[in-house]
């Protein structure tokens, strides 16, 4: 549909009749102190009506002239079809562990894949999902950084967690520290609802802070973390106590992943827990087209003059 940001220019339309019917007709350049017979004073007499409809064309023009430049000061334009954008949910941080242990395997239909591409597989299809999410990715072994910082490019994230190897960060495992990153990433005062997913095969064994200290700082700071326990039954390796604590803390949940359909599971029950903003907002694109009724309004004004030069010519 076409409309008017400016349509009370419109008003304007009668301000040409108004002026002509006001101010007096200007004298002709023609016009002479002594005024002499001639044959075409005798001739205006018989002006037919053709004649004068053909004098008074230009008028018309003029006012078709005016009414472009009003259409095109108003400022038309074209408004497109609603557009539907998601309406931006939670800031959601992905924290992986990269230690050596986790190139330990599980058995998923009867073959054995590591804990890693387990994990790779199971959280890309989970961040597939998270329209309207702000997605991060940290990486953590004897440190903990930052792969990807928070973006609504899943894509990217995506990317960026497939190409992650075992020992990028060390053999280590520095839980604390990957909590103290997602704080600092995480504190915003503009989004309360801000989540860290944390997974881990293994004991926290490095790092400048401890879990337990790390955990409590986020609760201060109002970020919810789940944790993941990834690793097959009978693993000594995994310290639960610590992870539940951390999610209890926080106002989060503690999951045990002993196979890779478990773990699908949980991320399907955390996909739950937290859902997707469903809400969106709209917008309609607009496209102006002032230049269509300027462009007219130039031709006729070329016309007006092209007119009038030749009316001079053959007089």
């Amino acid at each position: 549909m076409i409309t008017f940001d400016w349509p009370w220019l419109f008003a304007l339309l009668p301000v040409p009749f108004i002026l002509r019917l006001l101010l007096p007709i200007a004298a002709s350049g023609n016009d002479a102190a002594l005024l002499v017979p001639d044959i075409s004073d005798f001739e205006s007499e018989h002006i037919t009506t053709a004649q004068r409809s053909l004098r008074r064309w230009p008028l018309f023009i003029y006012f078709l002239l005016w009414l472009c430049l009003l259409c095109a000061a108003a400022r038309p334009q074209w408004i497109g079809d609603p557009i539907e954008l998601p309406v931006s949910g939670r800031d959601l941080m992905l924290a992986i562990d990269l230690s050596r242990s986790m190139e330990h395997g599980f058995t998923h239909n009867f073959r054995s894949v590591t804990k890693l591409d387990a994990t790779k597989a199971v959280a890309g299809d989970f961040i597939e999902k998270r329209v309207g999410d702000r997605i991060g990715l940290i990486l953590f072994g004897d440190q903990a950084y930052v792969q990807a910082p928070l973006t609504f490019d899943r894509t990217t994230v995506k990317t960026l967690l497939f190409e992650a190897v075992t020992g990028l960060a060390g053999n280590a495992t520095a839980i604390g520290d990957a909590i103290g990153l997602a704080v600092k990433r995480l504190d915003s005062e503009y989004n309360q609802d801000r989540v860290l997913i944390l997974l881990t095969d293994g004991v926290s064994n490095a790092g400048e802070i401890r879990p337990e200290q790390a955990a409590a700082i986020a609760a201060q700071k109002g970020l919810k973390i789940h944790t993941i326990g990834i690793g097959s039954r009978g693993s000594r390796e995994l310290n639960e106590q610590t992870l539940r604590t951390i999610a209890k803390k926080t106002g989060g949940r503690y999951f045990r992943a002993h196979s890779v359909s478990e773990l699908q599971q949980i991320y399907a029950l955390i996909d739950e827990l937290e859902p997707v903003e469903r809400d969106t907002q709209s917008y309609r694109p607009r496209w102006s087209l002032f230049y269509w009724p300027l462009g007219l309004a130039l031709a006729l004004a070329s016309l007006l003059a092209i007119t009038s030069l030749y009316r001079r010519r053959w007089r």
